[in-house]
């Protein structure tokens, strides 16, 4: 199979779980997320018109998508959540209705575009999803913008773009579509956007680069979660886990990189008591030991 079909394979499994899975918490009568004129407007931030809905009332809960998704990618959660928080959802730069420059994104610029729109919409601290490259502007919020937020939940995030966080079979395939993009671009095929691919690829081939110094200054309380067969290896996550201050693990059994697609209930209700529950941190010594802290 040649590396072109190979992302168009991709890109039809992708819809496919959107199609099959994604309709199991979003009714017939749900708005056409993304699209939806009604709840969505644009904000200028950057160099870039940035379009983004919002659905209900209640605590500010943002969703950030991954890399080559849009707002409609994260319907299951949009669906779920609005019925208990303000969900503000986004394209990011590059992807779906919003902008593109020719500087090449990163998720330091994305993450200062979503601190913009969640400034120009006057919202106390936040409270974050983000899935795959989504989990990464997310992180990289909650170390740069500390201020601007509550907690957060990522899925599929990682540190670093090479083979000790990623699995191997993942960073060849983004080094050899990579080459692909470039050659589409020399031949002056315009079948995609190949500009947007190349900086999507980019990002996937370069970064994130946020040192575990940089992980374990982040203050916030965050979930960090993946599938057990995810992109990300499962001792990167861990790894990730055990650096962060205050920080939750869940590791979904039988699962992928895209449970919040394949298994939304599993994902959202697993994310739903982490957001709504004071955060703490038990330990079973203290079972054990009691706890010492506790005083008599």
């Amino acid at each position: 199979m040649s590396i072109t079909s190979r992302l168009f394979s991709l890109t039809l499994f992708v819809a496919a779980i959107t199609t099959s899975f994604l309709g199991v918490t979003a009714s017939a009568s749900s708005p056409d997320y993304g699209s939806n004129n009604k709840a969505g407007g644009f904000f200028a931030v950057n160099g870039i018109e940035m379009y983004y809905e919002i659905y209900g009332a209640g605590e500010p809960l943002v969703l950030i998508h991954g890399s080559g998704q849009s707002i409609a990618d994260m319907s299951a959660q949009i669906s779920h959540f609005a019925a208990n928080y303000q969900v503000i959802v986004a394209d990011s730069r590059a992807h779906g209705r919003s902008g593109i420059t020719e500087e090449q994104m990163t998720y330091k610029i994305m993450a200062s575009d979503w601190i913009g729109l969640i400034n120009h919409l006057q919202l106390p601290p936040v409270r974050l999803i983000g899935w795959s490259d989504g989990g990464n502007i997310s992180l990289e919020i909650a170390r740069a913008y500390p201020e601007n937020v509550d907690r957060l939940a990522v899925m599929g995030a990682n540190l670093s773009p090479d083979k000790s966080a990623v699995h191997s079979w993942a960073v060849d395939w983004v080094m050899d579509f990579s080459t692909e993009i470039d050659r589409q671009i020399a031949a002056g095929n315009t079948d995609q956007n190949w500009a947007a691919l190349k900086q999507h690829f980019y990002l996937l081939r370069e970064l994130p680069d946020m040192s575990l110094a940089e992980l374990a200054s982040i203050e916030a309380p965050v979930l960090v979660m993946a599938g057990d067969k995810d992109i990300i290896r499962e001792e990167h996550t861990v790894l990730m886990y055990q650096t962060l201050p205050k920080a939750h693990l869940a590791i979904f059994p039988g699962e992928t990189h895209f449970t919040p697609a394949t298994d939304p209930i599993l994902f959202n209700t697993t994310v739903q008591r982490f957001m709504e529950q004071p955060y703490s941190r038990p330990e079973s010594k203290d079972f054990i030991f009691g706890d010492p802290e506790e005083t008599h």
